[in-house]
């Protein structure tokens, strides 16, 4: 269980999802440096283009922190941090309109958020269930509890899945729409891209070492399994 040979690939993914923090946190605060052509704060660009899209009763809020930005489904609020809340930055109104772009999904009931909600209460039991049950299943070689731990963690990483269209998808709204709506010139576009795409290599990489471990365990069952 401690040493097989997918631990190697999930070194590899481990070290890609370090770069990738690395990477996001590097491109935003280069970013953050350069000001929007419309001098509108992160703030004033999430509250546009949620009045556009219908969605006036959704507030802004300010949140303390870095990187912290995010969509409360449940509270139907938008949170921004402190560099994107007040600054004026690509960087800024970038993280904004994605932040809204989830909202937007909410509204017209997405898919693939639709089904992320649904087995957020799922992934939220399994999550913590699942290591306890492969650890005993293994230490005591007892195939059911892994058996059963590798179906409480595979609900998990359907989750990462998941996560990844509903993530990509956001940005690509938020893109779509700070060009229409005038948030950004043409020339802007590139560096809004590199913002959005630093930050989804992060989901990028969580889902791909979740994945990566599923099949480690799925291996080492089956393995156990011929030996019996």
């Amino acid at each position: 269980m401690f040493f097989h040979p997918m631990d190697f690939l999930i070194l590899i993914a481990f070290g890609l999802s370090l770069w990738a923090q690395f990477r996001v946190k590097g491109t935003f605060n280069r970013f953050a440096e350069v000001p929007v052509s419309t001098g509108m704060t992160g703030a004033e660009a999430a509250r546009r283009m949620l009045d556009a899209n219908g969605l006036s009763n959704i507030p802004v809020e300010h949140i303390p922190g870095t990187l912290t930005d995010h969509y409360d489904p449940i509270d139907r609020v938008v949170r921004l941090s402190d560099p994107v809340y007040l600054g004026q930055s690509i960087s800024a109104v970038s993280v904004a309109c994605h932040e809204v772009g989830h909202a937007i999904q909410h509204k017209v009931s997405y898919p693939m958020l639709v089904a992320r909600h649904r087995i957020f209460p799922i992934v939220n039991f399994s999550s913590g269930i699942a290591p306890l049950l492969l650890i005993a299943g293994f230490l005591l070689h007892q195939p059911n509890l892994i058996l059963f731990g590798i179906i409480f963690f595979s609900a998990a990483v359907a989750f990462q899945l998941i996560t990844l269209p509903v993530e990509f998808n956001a940005s690509s709204r938020a893109r779509t729409l700070m060009v229409q709506m005038g948030f950004i010139r043409n020339s802007e576009e590139d560096g809004v891209g590199k913002v959005l795409n630093a930050a989804a290599l992060t989901y990028v990489a969580a889902a791909l070492i979740s994945l990566l471990e599923l099949i480690k365990y799925v291996w080492i069952f089956n393995s156990s399994s011929d030996d019996d």
